[in-house]
This record gives C-alpha cells, sequence and structure tokens, in this order.
C-alpha cells in the first residue's frame, strides 16, 4: 500500500512521522548520512535534488534531507520501477539516511512530497561490480532463508484467501467477515517484497483515497467496505473476491524472483514498522473492519523475521545495537499482548486515544535503531 499515499492520509499521519522522522534524524546525521561519499538526496516540495548522477554499484548510502514544507518519501527504482528500497515518513525540516545494495545499471531516486504519486524524478546510474562477492556468507545463508520464508508466506496466503473469497462468493456476510483478516497476515508479514514489483500492491491492498486517476478499485478494502459499511455483498463484490485470488495468484508466482538482498531485508524490516505507524496507529488500515491489530502484530513479525536473520553479521559488526533491538522487539510484543482476546485481538476502535499514543511511542522506539539495521549489516 506504500505505493499508493493519500493526501488524507499523510495529514493524518504528520504527527506520528515527524516523531519518527526527527528519531532518524538524530541519529543518522551524526551517522552514514554526514559520512563522505553519500549521495546526498535533497527533497522539497517541488524539487528532488542529487549530488551525484553517476557512483559505484554496491552499497549505496543516501543522505536525504527534506527542505520542504510536507512529509515526504524518498525511492530508488529500477527499470519497470521495481522498487529497490524506500524511506517513508521524512518530516519536513530533517534528516535520514538510506542504506541500500544497488548493481550496476540505470535507476531513478523520486521523491514524493505528501507521499503520493509518482514523486519528482532524477535518473541516476550505479557503474562497477559492486561489493556483492565480498559478502559475509552468514548474509548469504540469511538471504536464502528469508527467500523462502516470503514464499511460504504466500503459499500460505492463498488458501486463506480462497476460504474469504468463497465466503463473499456465496453471500455469507459474517463467515466473510470471520475470514478477513486471518486471509491478509501473510500479505502483511512480507509486504515490502510484494510491493517491489510495482504493480500487484495496487490491485490489492490500496484504500479507495490512495486510487490514482482512472484506477479501478479492486482488493480487500473494497470488500472490506462492502462488508463492514455497506453490510452487503454486491455481484461485483463477488466479482473482485475472484480478481483478489487471481492477482494473489501472480503475488505467489512472482514473489520467489524478487531481488532480495541483506540490506533489502534490513529496510523491508523498517517499511513495516513505517506501516504500523502510517496505517495501522492511526486507524487507517482497517478503517471499517478496525482489525488494524492483527496487520499490526503481522508487520511486527515480519519485521522481526528479517531481524533474525541478519542478526548474527549485525550483532558482529554493531553489537550495541542488536542490544537494543532485542529490547525493543520485547517491548512492543509485550504491548501488543495486552491487546489478545481469545486467539485474535480487539477491534481497533475500542482502543483508546492515549492507548493509540502508548502504542505509537512504541512502534517509534522500535522505528529508530530498526533504521539503521542495513548499515550494520552493509559493514
Amino acid at each position: 500500500m506504500r505505493a499508493l499515499r493519500s493526501a488524507t492520509a499523510a495529514a493524518i499521519t504528520v504527527a506520528a512521522a515527524l516523531t519518527a522522522a526527527a528519531c532518524t534524524a538524530k541519529s543518522d546525521v551524526a551517522g552514514d548520512a554526514g559520512k563522505a561519499g553519500a549521495v546526498q538526496v535533497t527533497a522539497s516540495d517541488d524539487a528532488c535534488k542529487v549530488s551525484k548522477k553517476e557512483f559505484p554499484a554496491g552499497h549505496v548510502k543516501l543522505a536525504v534531507e527534506n527542505k520542504g514544507s510536507k512529509v515526504t518519501e524518498v525511492y530508488v527504482y529500477a527499470p519497470g520501477d521495481r522498487i529497490v528500497t524506500e524511506r517513508e515518513n521524512i518530516g519536513p525540516g530533517t534528516r535520514a539516511a538510506i542504506t541500500a545494495e544497488v548493481k550496476a545499471g540505470s535507476y531513478e531516486i523520486a521523491c514524493k512530497p505528501g507521499m503520493k504519486g509518482d514523486g519528482i524524478r532524477q535518473k541516476v546510474t550505479a557503474t562497477g561490480k559492486g561489493a556483492a562477492a565480498k559478502r559475509d556468507p552468514k548474509l548469504d545463508a540469511a538471504v536464502a532463508e528469508y527467500r523462502k520464508y516470503v514464499q511460504q508466506q504466500a503459499d500460505e496466503t492463498l488458501p486463506k484467501a480462497k476460504e474469504f473469497a468463497e465466503a463473499v462468493k456465496s453471500g455469507d456476510l459474517e463467515a466473510a467477515k470471520k475470514a478477513y483478516a486471518p486471509s491478509r497476515i501473510g500479505w502483511e508479514r512480507t509486504e515490502p517484497v510484494a510491493e517491489s514489483f510495482g504493480d500487484i500492491d495496487p490491485k490489492v491492498d490500496v484504500r479507495e483515497d490512495g486510487l490514482e486517476d482512472g484506477q479501478k478499485w479492486t482488493g480487500w478494502h473494497k470488500l472490506e467496505q462492502s462488508l463492514w459499511k455497506t453490510k452487503k455483498i454486491s455481484g461485483d463484490d463477488k466479482k473482485l473476491a475472484d480478481r483478489l485470488i487471481t492477482d494473489l495468484k501472480d503475488w505467489q508466482q512472482r514473489v520467489g524472483k524478487a531481488e532480495i538482498t541483506p540490506t533489502s531485508m534490513a529496510n523491508g524490516a523498517k517499511e513495516l514498522l513505517d506501516e504500523v505507524y502510517t496505517g495501522k496507529v492511526t486507524g487507517e488500515e482497517e478503517r471499517y473492519s478496525h482489525t488494524d491489530l492483527v496487520d499490526f502484530q503481522a508487520n511486527v513479525e515480519g519485521a522481526q523475521k528479517a531481524y533474525e536473520l541478519l542478526k548474527p553479521v549485525a550483532k558482529k559488526n554493531d553489537p550495541a545495537l542488536v542490544r537494543e533491538l532485542d529490547r525493543q522487539f520485547e517491548a512492543i510484543g509485550k504491548q501488543l499482548d495486552e491487546y489478545r482476546e481469545g486467539d485474535g485481538f480487539v477491534a481497533y476502535d475500542t482502543v483508546s486515544k492515549s492507548d493509540r499514543k502508548t502504542l505509537s511511542d512504541g512502534v517509534s522506539a522500535l522505528a529508530e535503531p530498526l533504521s539503521k539495521l542495513a548499515a550494520a549489516v552493509a559493514q
């Protein structure tokens, strides 16, 4: 859903984004963002300037500064709008550091003021062979295990999604409601990998206010609206249920071919926390079903899986960071446990504003050190 941000969602999450961005800026300016050799990206409301149009392939560091008045996000796109890496929620007047592993080739760096649209883009080129040959074998093992994990999540999602779709097609409103949240867990755990393809996420996970001009609303959230708001399943909804399965099968077949690197795993973990910050904590993600905490848990689980696989190398390179991440993952897990009900969670509309603020603070406390994981494994 990151690829299609609405102005409404961005406005609602500005305060949260500024808190996260400020934390990131505090650490990044003193760290990798300030080191010589980084590609400086200066974002504003109407420009996206880069200090280098050509740089060596391998571990590339972007030092981003937002000089605009809007929260922005920065993407690195490969041809076909395949997402190499991204960083959301960069508040006005703040900075962020991004470390990514980039192969030789042509790319575009995009700044997205207001976190919507195709962004303001600059063409750049990575040259040479890069540093992949020097990679720690433990990182290759981590990538291999993570690849198995994302495929497993896709494989396990399909039966649950089919159960949901069959309930919709049979007109069974209550059965469809019950099957809705479980059908989304595997997707939410691995969403950054799915989003890297560029075209699947807008079909299955876009919200109504994230639609681009002329785009037809399809996917989970259109059906969510019918089930909880309209409280009626139409003939079009039944067709959309079939379309959802078709699109998820496409995801299942393509996910095993996704380009995954240690830094994309680390950045993806941070992106999952951004998802929590901009959608789940605010209640925007599941605005009709209020099943946000199920997604919240899945995002955290996906982030933690990537972290645990990268942990052996991160621990060698930055033991203090690993200690902090261990503490913060444990803390956010305990916070979520407070809202468990049966084998699920309470409806998010029953969570008070003060409790939402506490959850938001917990996510911020985890997101800040998690933003440093890519740099730790790229050493």
